[in-house]
């Protein structure tokens, strides 16, 4: 009888599994930065079994660089006494965003408003590409949650409001991340972060969720059932409380309800120094697999897990439970068999077919929130068009948070495209550019004013956070483009670019016509083409629009579940213009 491909991944696993010391199986667990100071020794001496990519410095500048970096800590790895390979990860949560130079698509908010599973599903295949190009076998993608306020700093981050279609997306992007995982074109995925992290009070990162156990099972579990049903290769613990518990050690949450009756047999992975900052030993019994040691933690958590293993405050059995895990998904990545990148798929990162996809995906995602006469879309013969706003000639500043580095980058950077330059694509006449409003063009025919916010991540985007000036309304500055146009009577077409809806109520008035256009990415003159009408709307809302600041005094601001804050627009509005 021939024994299924599962069962012989459980019988490799155990054989492994018994030969293994307590340090190596500790080693396993312990996931570091590629750069740190003692890296390359500590993968061979301390038998670590992951590390990451994360803010800081490269692995080197060429794509082929950041392979062989990768390769040569793989090959230290594999000269360990049992040779178990590593998993190395990154944080690719809109394409390789780690990557200058790489397919940047639009932020997940982006492309809930698409609705379209089968486009995710692309994008998803892309990113793992492109991160299987420069190195990378396990991706911290995709990120599941439910936002309740726009005040998180993360809102950007997760597809929608809605479970039902976050659900959707979910299933999407798992598939697409993961397809036939022993693939050498595909990537573990990471759903995240478990459980809550969108639907904190009053929108803090790291926040208390304070929903009660029957809302958290009927509103945010139903895409991390869908995740496990794909066979997601590992699951992220929030920064955040659930009755007062922090995440990282709820077992009721993480063993009994994720690992137990959801039945997931992958990773569970820590946050950010999820030892340190969590509760120790505590997190490893309440389910947590492998730990970012980070900054320093790899001894303070090496040798406090195995200080607790002695001390029978940890059973050897939730250590080798761990350990299983984390050998099983990589033999379903067949990274024993091939733990190296094909040097091949360099030749795809950036190139004209994935961008294609990028830019279907930004058409699809821009929401057209007012059309007032039906001047959209602009037409291509226009005599002179002014285009007013920072934003509008910035890819850094068009693509957010998670873009070549962690807050994002305030530059352009490679192969990508501005909406300016897809404007000027579009249009016969005159187009000129006024950055800061003050070059007072009164002579256009029309004004296409781009405003929005400045890129940001976790908890350097909450509102209110002592280290930011973010607000839920525009600076003042770009309020103030959009009144200089509007008063001297030029035709005002207003496109923001946000990582989450903001309270843009008078704006939205003043202007002739209104374009919600999220966090885009790389390609800017998709926006363009929808502008001028190559393509029509087709875009709905992900989230429910305030009317102002208001409505967040509460702990939730206007949402799917909530109906006693009526929003400025509904969740699912969106208008096309007409077409006769």
């Amino acid at each position: 009888m021939k024994i299924s491909n599962d069962l012989q991944i459980e019988h490799k696993v155990d054989s492994i599994l018994n030969l293994m010391t307590l340090e190596e199986k500790i080693g396993q667990m312990s996931q570091i930065r590629h750069f740190e100071n003692s890296s390359d020794k500590n993968i061979t001496q301390k038998f670590i079994g992951s590390v990451i990519h994360t803010q800081g410095p490269k692995p080197g500048e060429a794509a082929l660089d950041w392979q062989n970096r990768f390769t040569e800590l793989q090959n230290k790895a594999l000269s360990t006494r049992l040779g178990i390979p590593l998993l190395i990860a990154v944080d690719a949560v809109h394409g390789q965003n780690t990557f200058d130079g790489a397919t940047i698509f639009p932020h997940n908010i982006g492309l809930g408003a698409t609705k379209n599973e089968k486009l995710v599903e692309q994008i998803a295949k892309i990113t793992a590409i492109e991160s299987q190009a420069t190195g990378f076998n396990w991706v911290f993608s995709p990120c599941v949650a439910i936002p309740y306020n726009e005040k998180w700093g993360r809102v950007y981050e997760a597809f929608s409001e809605s479970t039902m279609l976050t659900e959707k997306l979910t299933k999407a992007s798992v598939r697409g991340h993961q397809g036939i995982l022993s693939d050498v074109n595909t990537v573990m995925a990471t759903a995240k972060h478990f459980i809550g992290d969108g639907a904190t009070d009053f929108g803090v990162e790291g926040g208390e969720t304070s929903l009660t156990n029957s809302e958290i099972n009927e509103r945010l579990l139903a895409p991390y059932k869908v995740a496990v049903k794909e066979k997601v290769g590992a699951v992220m613990a929030s920064f955040n409380k659930v009755s007062n518990i922090s995440m990282h050690k709820h077992k009721v949450l993480i063993t009994d309800t994720l690992k137990v009756k959801m039945n997931f047999d992958g990773i569970v992975v820590s946050d950010w120094q999820g030892y340190s900052r969590f509760g120790k030993n505590d997190i490893i019994k309440a389910g947590v697999d492998m730990v970012m040691a980070v900054d320093g933690n790899l001894d303070f958590f090496q040798n406090g897990l195995k200080k607790g293993v002695k001390d029978s405050m940890v059973s050897i059995s939730r250590i080798d439970d761990a350990v299983k895990r984390i050998l099983r998904q990589k033999f379903r990545l067949g990274l024993f068999e091939k733990p190296f990148s094909d040097v091949n798929l360099v030749s795809k990162i950036g190139i004209k077919a994935h961008r294609s996809i990028a830019k279907q995906a930004v058409r699809e995602s821009l929401v057209l929130l007012k059309n007032k006469n039906n001047i959209l879309p602009l037409s291509k013969e226009i005599k002179k068009i002014v285009v007013v706003g920072e934003h509008a000639n910035n890819t850094g500043l068009q693509s957010g948070g998670w873009t070549l580095n962690w807050q994002g980058t305030k530059e352009n950077y490679k192969g990508a495209t501005t909406i300016l330059e897809g404007i000027k694509k579009q249009v016969k006449g005159n187009v000129v550019y006024d950055k800061d409003g003050k070059q007072n063009h009164f002579d256009a025919d029309v004004a296409v004013i781009v405003v929005g916010e400045t890129p940001y991540a976790e908890f350097f985007g909450d509102i209110g956070h002592e280290s930011n000036q973010l607000k839920l309304t525009l600076t003042k500055e770009h309020q103030k483009y959009i009144k200089i146009y509007q008063e001297k009577g030029i035709k005002t077409v207003v496109v923001l670019v946000s990582g989450r809806p903001l309270v843009v109520t008078n704006q939205i008035n003043e202007s002739d016509a209104f374009v919600a256009a999220w966090l885009p990415g790389s390609e800017g003159d998709g926006v363009a083409e929808v502008l001028f009408g190559d393509y029509n709307f087709s875009g709905k809302l992900p989230h429910s629009w305030p009317k102002s600041v208001d409505d967040f005094k509460g702990k939730y601001g206007p949402n799917f579940w909530d109906n006693s804050i009526e929003p400025l627009y509904p969740f699912g509005y969106g208008l096309k213009y007409k077409t006769e």
